[in-house]
């Protein structure tokens, strides 16, 4: 059983990004970099088992802000995760759940252009480059604030840094 459940989180069938949690102490400055606003979405591409995301959700709820979070995920054993999670948690009307592959979304499926807009990754630096090509590619014309969170690696294509928050692993802020 113990090798079904590693073969489903690390097999290049069900996502090409294995699995890695964000670390859980790290969780407070995550949040924080992700500067919880008024009508802002928030959109984890790769969201694992969705720990950002229901964090940032919990305390959008507590500062009773008006934000939306989408978890894009493609691994269905972390889909079926997310969903029972988002099931029990107090904010689910504003969370939106998406199976699909970070490379193939198309964005204007599922956001309002209207809203500020934060992406966090927690992707492996091979793919940071390539995820960031996809969103610039179809975020380009865009006329308002895009902030990109990127846990532990840098993205070496964004030449501004806004800041690095050090925690356990480096938090680095585009925007």
């Amino acid at each position: 059983m113990l090798v079904i459940i590693i073969l489903l989180f690390s097999s290049k069938t069900f996502s090409p990004i294995p699995y890695f949690p964000s670390q859980p102490v790290d969780l407070p400055l995550i949040v924080k970099a992700l500067n919880l606003r008024n009508n802002q979405t928030i959109i984890d591409l790769g969201a694992g088992d969705g720990i950002v995301i229901f964090k940032a959700a919990t305390q959008a709820q507590k500062k009773k802000l008006n934000a939306k979070f989408i978890a894009v995920e493609i691994n269905p054993v972390l889909i079926l995760i997310l969903h029972l999670r988002r099931l029990f948690h107090p904010n689910r009307k504003n969370i939106k759940i998406i199976h699909e592959d970070i490379f193939n979304i198309n964005f204007k499926d599922f956001i309002d252009f209207t809203d500020l807009m934060t992406i966090y990754l927690y992707i492996s630096p091979w793919f940071l480059e390539k995820t960031i090509s996809s969103i610039n590619q179809q975020l380009a014309i865009r006329n308002q604030q895009l902030t990109i969170v990127s846990y532990m690696y840098p993205i070496k294509s964004m030449k501004k840094v806004e800041k690095i928050i050090k925690g356990k692993n480096n938090i680095f802020v585009y925007s």
